[in-house]
């Protein structure tokens, strides 16, 4: 069968996988506003709408504990076609949904698939892309996140705006189901990865996979032979270790990766990203904005993500990971502090805003302005910081035998916390106001010291050469140089038994396989 062996391409369609988890995003939060959704499901409160939007992360939280499961056993690939089709089957469950019931079912049933694929395609990824552009590749996972928000969000604004009925919601929501349908029959032409296949003991595939993607099929590549001879050096070490399943993740040598994994990935959730994109149009109505023009408001800000996102990925191999999410933390950090003072301030305690009773704080005029454009910039950080870094980081720090495994933990603790926030937001923007971001600000400071002492440089290192930074106990603030990079494999090859010899053990496997 024809294979694609472009990595960008790859990663194009790859990715598809985080597009459905933006579609996901705006697909509630583009609504929650909207006569055609509220009358249907008779105006829902702030707990009801809370479980409402928080139903779809608590699938995911399960597909993503489930995921690394079905990736070591099955592969990739086929894991990440089974979520395409449980995509396909929720977005026809939420299309039809007839009651509050039945919109929670076919949302937890599509969460099922974002925990799949968004642990899963960083897996699938870092596994394909070389280590020089590995955070870029990887990044184009949020950036693909973003085109989901902007492009269902765009889909329900022209939906909501001509069409007055049930319809409107029904239509949106059914659309979800064409990028799964399109990412499941793409998967039949990408290969499997490589580190999967060693974990299998198929040496020849795994040497043929690597010619092909790095070297345009030259198996006998320098830089291919010494890529093989440290992922067999890592297969060998995953083969000798015992296999305990989730619990190995907390023995003695894995739990400085594993909590620097999850809290990468918690850490995005407090940061508070997330909750500006699915709450963003209460933000906008307490703000003086409601119809069309807070949806309006609310497109510029999606497209601020899509942009500082997709920049941000040209240079982001450049870029320290520590230092990205060190600064990240601190700018979003002030802005929380910033808006919650400016509120605090100028605004005033209200029965509801726009006939929504969730909302009980408002604010008007020039400060009502300060608090969309610090929203903007705010969106902009994150875009450009934690919104790839917390994705690329937590795929680079587990080594081969629990990498799917730990990537899934740290999706499923990403989920548990989105699962938390979103039932914490309705109820904090009803009794605690302006407070709130005074919350999230604190956590922001917090995750500045976390990243700092604890989270190693992992920049233009390849996938084995993270594995010598936590086994040998390196101080996070010394890593930066503490491993050499790509570059040298060469010498390693080299020292690991010579270029003839590398290309022997290739040459055997490849009798083997005939």
């Amino acid at each position: 069968m024809y294979r694609i062996w472009n990595i960008y391409v790859l990663a194009a369609f790859g990715t598809i996988g985080g597009m459905i988890f933006g579609f996901e995003i705006s697909s509630m939060s583009a609504w929650i506003g909207s006569e055609q959704y509220l009358d249907y499901f008779n105006h829902p409160g702030s707990s009801q709408q809370g479980g409402i939007t928080a139903s779809m992360s608590a699938g995911s939280f399960i597909g993503s504990l489930l995921s690394g499961w079905l990736a070591d056993r099955l592969g990739r690939r086929l894991a990440i076609q089974i979520a395409s089709v449980d995509w396909i089957i929720g977005a026809v469950l939420q299309c039809s949904s007839q009651n509050v019931a039945h919109l929670v079912v076919g949302r937890i049933v599509s969460g099922l698939a974002i925990g799949i694929t968004s642990s899963q395609c960083i897996v699938y990824l870092s596994e394909l892309a070389p280590s020089r552009i590995r955070g870029r590749v990887v990044g184009i996972q949020q950036w693909s996140i973003d085109w989901g928000i902007l492009i269902m969000y765009l889909i329900s604004y022209g939906c909501s705006v001509s069409i007055q009925k049930p319809a409107a919601f029904r239509i949106a929501w059914g659309l979800q189901a064409v990028p799964g349908a399109i990412l499941f029959v793409s998967l039949f032409f990408f290969p499997e990865s490589p580190r999967w296949l060693a974990s299998k003991d198929r040496w020849e595939e795994c040497h043929e996979i690597l010619a092909n993607l790095h070297a345009k099929g030259d198996r006998s590549n320098i830089e291919v032979l010494a890529e093989l001879e440290e992922v067999r050096e890592a297969a060998r070490i995953a083969a000798e270790s015992k296999e305990i399943g989730y619990l190995g993740l907390f023995a003695p040598k894995m739990w400085k990766r594993t909590l620097v994994g999850v809290s990468a990935q918690v850490w995005q959730q407090l940061l508070g990203g997330n909750v500006m994109l699915y709450y963003l149009v209460y933000i906008f109505n307490m703000a003086g904005m409601s119809g069309n023009a807070a949806l309006t408001s609310s497109i510029i800000q999606y497209v601020i993500f899509l942009v500082t996102t997709g920049g941000v990925l040209f240079v982001i191999d450049r870029m320290g990971r520590r230092w990205l999410l060190i600064v990240g933390a601190i700018i979003c950090g002030v802005i929380h502090f910033t808006v919650g003072a400016v509120m605090a301030v100028y605004g005033h305690h209200v029965d509801s805003v726009d006939g929504i009773d969730i909302l009980k704080w408002q604010i008007s005029g020039p400060p009502a302005k300060a608090v969309i454009a610090l929203c903007y910039i705010f969106v902009g950080v994150c875009g450009i910081t934690w919104a790839p870094g917390a994705w690329i980081y937590c795929g680079e720090v587990f080594p081969l035998k629990y990498r799917a495994k730990g990537v899934g933990l740290a999706a499923a603790g990403n989920w548990a916390f989105n699962l938390a926030l979103a039932f914490f937001v309705p109820p904090a923007f009803t009794n605690i106001q302006w407070k709130a971001y005074m919350i999230f600000g604190t956590f922001c400071i917090a995750m500045v010291f976390h990243v700092y002492f604890m989270y190693p440089e992992t920049v233009k290192k390849s996938l084995e050469e993270i594995d010598v930074l936590f086994d040998g106990n390196i101080p996070a603030w010394r890593s930066a140089s503490a491993v050499s990079t790509f570059e040298e494999k060469v010498v390693r090859v080299k020292e690991m038994g010579g270029l003839e010899e590398a290309k022997q053990r290739a040459d055997v496997d490849h009798e083997e396989k005939v």
